[in-house]
């Protein structure tokens, strides 16, 4: 099991981003209202590390929220020469941003490289000019793959962020933005599915019937392909669904979409649920399966709140049971059967986008 990795996130909200997207309010998405400054992000960071238990865990400090790069030259200097200085005395290992892909040029790449900034992420949302255009985004698809192969060739650690069900999207045109971002070869990607927050230009489309959030069923569904792509090119996927905040929750600013706590953890049930209907129809399983599994892997495999065990008692009559153990397979009958959900993805996305993507 690989080492647990300790962020220390520097949220700037709207700093540097003159563009206000249609889904974005940086205020209430990050929970923090007033500008930062040296004297304040020096603080953040100690406040961190102190919490941190003392080993050799990377440490990584991150600045999100804002576009990084859109920053005034000095300002942005300023925060990577605080960065770097805790880079060079070996407290942290690797610093972090997140920008836009028309934020990125070669002067831009040279001082990043020079203050020894690790990963760029880039929020692409969509690679749909359309569907850019539409969310008011200020930047085409273009701007994503010349920015993308910049950062590459410069030797930065790529990330991309995107967003299904923007207005104008579809599960198409979703599944068409992973296929094109996955040839840009990123090294991460997180997958968010649109929410709508209050305060935005997308909850006006909303409350005027224009726009239709996902529902947290097709949410879920769209993901699970996605997630399926990212995977089978081996690009890890960092995050799936928005990170819950006291603002960001049910009942607080997220007005409609589809939000839950564990997105992930349905994801990635839903996957599973996939290739376990496979199997019970290649093996004509009945009645009773038992399902030996790495115990990690049992409260994905029986869904949120058992709702994969819910699922195949109520359609087939199944009842699933867990066995922990270092092998994975399913055991019926007399016959065991390799539970292998990486191979799955494999022949699920060659067979369903081979063409395109092997």
């Amino acid at each position: 099991m690989s080492k647990k990795e300790y962020i220390i996130p520097i949220f700037i909200p709207f700093l540097g981003c003159p563009h206000d997207c249609a889904f974005c309010n940086q205020v209430k998405i990050t929970n923090y209202k007033d500008s930062i400054n040296t004297e304040n992000t020096i603080k953040q960071i100690e406040s961190y590390l102190s919490y941190f238990p003392k080993n050799d865990n990377l440490k990584e400090i991150a600045f999100f929220g804002g576009s990084f790069t859109g920053l005034d030259t000095t300002l942005m200097i300023s925060y990577l020469k605080i960065a770097l200085d805790y880079k060079k005395k070996g407290i942290i290992d690797r610093i972090r941003l997140s920008t836009r892909p028309d934020y990125i040029n070669n002067s831009i790449l040279d001082i990043l490289k020079k203050y020894q900034v690790d990963i760029i992420e880039l929020g692409i949302q969509s690679l749909d000019d359309e569907i850019l255009e539409a969310n008011e985004r200020g930047h085409t698809s273009l701007d994503s793959l010349n920015a993308s192969k910049l950062i590459k060739e410069y030797g930065f650690i790529l990330g991309h962020q995107i967003m299904p069900g923007l207005f104008k999207d579809s599960y198409e045109k979703s599944i068409e933005t992973a296929i094109k971002s996955v040839k840009m070869e990123p090294d991460m990607v997180r997958i968010y599915p649109t929410l709508v927050i209050k305060d935005t230009k997308l909850e006006i489309l909303y409350n005027e019937g224009s726009f239709e959030a996902l529902s947290l069923g097709d949410a879920i569904r769209v993901s699970s392909e996605i997630y399926m792509i990212y995977f089978y090119k081996n690009i890890n996927i960092i995050r799936v669904g928005l990170q819950p905040t006291d603002n960001i929750n049910k009942g607080k600013d997220v007005v409609a979409g589809p939000f839950h706590a564990a997105f992930r953890q349905l994801v990635e049930s839903f996957i599973n649920r996939i290739y376990l209907e496979k199997l019970i129809r290649d093996y004509n399983l009945k009645e009773f399966i038992k399902i030996n599994i790495n115990p990690r892997e049992i409260s994905i495999i029986a869904g949120n709140k058992a709702s994969n065990k819910k699922y195949f008692y109520d359609k087939y009559g199944i009842k699933l049971n867990f066995k922990e153990s270092d092998k994975s397979y399913i055991s019926y009958k007399n016959v065991n059967i390799t539970y292998d959900i990486g191979k799955f993805i494999k022949n699920y996305v060659e067979k369903t986008y081979g063409g395109e993507l092997v």
